[in-house]
């Protein structure tokens, strides 16, 4: 069997935008399980994810408030189709990240993260792979609004999609 995931962080809303773009939207509605890497910012949606979703999973990032931090973790450990997922908002910066998530994450395949809203696919020195899916809705300085498809079948983690949001 299979897993398919949507990865997304930093959603910001309402503070960058008033709402999820409709892509995002059919993107949960055809995912089996949606992680979300911290920075939702208001509780509504976090409720409204998990009213949709067919499953969801999440942790807290450094914007989410106190109503966030009671229902989600800061951190989250999860085997997935055999692999071995943890999933946090902040990893600090970008040029010792590797090492640093190797030591504080040791048993894991899969690291997903949020906070800088920079898609990011890499695999660390003792190879786990860690994945940024940016942000649907604040780019920032980059190109496009993103968020990250996958398929989880078999302990490996297949087609991995870095996918541009297009406006509503």
């Amino acid at each position: 069997m299979a897993t398919r995931l949507l990865l997304i962080s930093d959603t910001h809303v309402p503070q960058r935008a008033r709402r999820l773009p409709d892509q995002v939207w059919q993107a949960v509605d055809e995912a089996d399980l949606v992680l979300h890497a911290g920075d939702w910012v208001h509780l509504s949606l976090f409720e409204e994810l998990s009213e949709r979703a067919r499953d969801l999973r999440g942790v807290y990032g450094n914007n989410d408030g106190d109503a966030l931090r009671r229902v989600l973790p800061e951190v989250m450990h999860e085997t997935i189709e055999g692999i071995r997922f943890s999933m946090v908002h902040e990893t600090g910066d970008a040029p010792s990240r590797h090492t640093r998530m190797d030591a504080a994450f040791p048993d894991t395949d899969v690291l997903v993260f949020g906070h800088s809203h920079i898609p990011w696919d890499t695999v660390s020195p003792a190879g786990m792979r860690l994945l940024n899916p940016g942000s649907p809705t604040d780019r920032r300085r980059q190109p496009a609004h993103t968020y990250l498809t996958a398929l989880a079948s078999e302990g490996q983690l297949h087609d991995v999609t870095l996918v541009a949001v297009t406006p509503d």
